[in-house]
């Protein structure tokens, strides 16, 4: 199910309150909650995010090769918690047809949020940036497609926290991550840090989750159909992404390229 604010208010549910935060409660110690969530698992540090914002909260998905854990464990939650997707317009049909699949099974609160520029007006006017080999077109790229639309559904939702899949062992800079940090003034909360391809695995078979279409043939991590490709026994994981420019889409790096899905 697709939600807006309207849809919100029209369905008589809360609205999200941007002047309601945490940050000024002088018991919100960052450092503090940052070593209690490492001695919890990836369930208890959703809860402690949705009790914690309320309505503020919501989840990030890309509707990846991971992403059904997290999405079946926000939908097992006492409360709905809305999910933003960033559809690029360049996603591969089959992470489509994933999303339509996860969304219906798990009766998920989805926003999509998507570029103002239509792919094909993207594309006139600046070319295929993906294509140039250039790592400054790429960021431009992922800059329009993925980082600007975020951060636009989240000012629209009023959201003060979300929680992402991220894990350590994806790149150098996940490793380096804490399981919570304030980026951009919300609050990156990371439930799955600490977890292993294995247990994504596991997780997936005990809780007979589909797997991502593309996962049998060779993906271990699936972006826009242009910059992402098989594991070829030269290149796996994040370094099959963009052409090789770059392991990180910007969401999740800080600064002016983001930090998040």
């Amino acid at each position: 199910m697709t939600s807006t604010l309207a849809d919100l208010e029209q369905r008589g549910e809360p609205v999200p309150d941007p002047d309601q935060d945490p940050i000024g409660d002088p018991a919100f110690d960052p450092t503090r909650i940052c070593q209690e969530l490492a001695m919890g698992d990836a369930a208890s540090r959703l809860r402690w995010g949705l009790e914690t914002f309320g309505s503020s909260f919501v989840l990030t998905t890309s509707f990846g090769i991971q992403s059904a854990v997290l999405l079946h464990q926000i939908s097992r939650l006492d409360r709905p918690v809305p999910v933003i997707w960033v559809d690029t317009g360049y996603l591969p049909p089959e992470t489509y047809r994933y999303a339509e699949t996860l969304t219906a099974r798990l009766d998920l609160r989805l926003t999509i949020a998507q570029a103002e520029l239509s792919p094909a007006r993207m594309e006139a006017l600046h070319g295929q940036l993906w294509s140039t080999g250039k790592l400054e077109d790429m960021e431009h790229y992922l800059r329009l497609r993925k980082v600007e639309p975020l951060d636009r559904a989240m000012q629209t939702l009023g959201v003060r926290c979300w929680a992402s899949g991220v894990r350590g062992g994806q790149t150098d800079h996940r490793q380096a991550m804490e399981p919570l940090a304030l980026v951009r003034q919300r609050w990156s909360l990371r439930p799955l840090l600490d977890w292993t391809p294995k247990d994504v695995f596991y997780y997936m078979q005990e809780h007979n989750l589909p797997q991502h279409p593309l996962f049998e043939q060779g993906y271990s991590t699936v972006g826009d159909w242009h910059s992402s490709g098989p594991d070829d026994g030269t290149s796996s994981g994040r370094a099959t992404r963009f052409g090789g420019l770059k392991q990180e889409c910007g969401i999740h790096l800080p600064g002016v390229m983001g930090e998040g899905i």
